[in-house]
């Protein structure tokens, strides 16, 4: 059976990883998590102090570029693939508000995005991969077999993250989370280089009443009639 490139964009918390987690275990694939390698880069940034609320130095991250080393190891257990910065497990550190409040901006630097799409790209020499992301389907694999693009209303977008942010144990409230979101939506909608746009030829899904079988099912039914038209 011939395999397939399937590239999943979208809005923030629309539930794309989780959906492109099953749909890669389901059919065998590499799951790649793009927004796990921006968000890398974001705490990388953060810890060594190079952005903040009133600043960002721009040209200290770029001139650092070549010493973040991002990587992906399968954890049995979990059964999907954990993002490593620098050979440290940054799984859990990179899913924080925090992280989240900056990654756009940092994910609108050219360099990174040029030094990140290119790993993305080497990846996915062999096929037989989902990558999620914002920028899949119109910069990092354009050609790609199949591409969906997921959305759901920015309230309920909101809703998914602070549950999933209150049951980790951070202490949040659902107003700055959905204040996040609608930062995050126009920041990635806004950026000069490799905007959040959907592809001509991807299919729209909005899973703002979709469960997350229901979600699944539809994807999966997607991805087998692209698998049988490559054969």
């Amino acid at each position: 059976m011939d395999k397939i490139i399937i590239a999943i964009d979208g809005f923030s918390s629309t539930g794309k990883s989780t959906v492109a987690k099953q749909l890669a275990k389901h059919l065998g694939y590499v799951y790649v998590d793009t927004g796990a390698m921006y968000r890398s880069v974001t705490l990388y940034a953060l810890e060594k102090g190079l952005i903040s609320n009133d600043d960002f130095n721009r040209e200290a991250l770029i001139y650092q570029l070549p010493s973040i080393n991002i990587h992906f190891k399968f954890n049995e257990i979990l059964g999907f693939a954990e993002v490593y910065l620098n050979d440290v497990n940054v799984e859990k550190d990179i899913r924080t508000l925090k992280v989240s409040s900056f990654v756009s901006k940092v994910s609108a630097v050219s360099e990174v995005r040029q030094k990140l799409v290119e790993q993305q790209q080497k990846m996915g020499e062999q096929k037989g991969l989902v990558m999620d992301g914002r920028d899949i389907g119109t910069v990092v694999f354009p050609n790609a077999e199949l591409k969906l693009f997921m959305k759901a209303s920015a309230q309920t977008r909101a809703e998914r993250r602070y549950k999933e942010l209150i049951e980790r144990g951070d202490d949040v409230s659902y107003e700055a989370v959905l204040k996040n979101v609608e930062e995050r939506d126009y920041l990635d909608t806004h950026r000069r280089d490799s905007p959040l746009v959907k592809a001509d030829d991807a299919i729209e899904i909005d899973n703002s009443y979709l469960s997350l079988e229901e979600q699944f099912n539809k994807v999966l039914k997607l991805a087998r009639m692209a698998i049988e038209d490559c054969e």
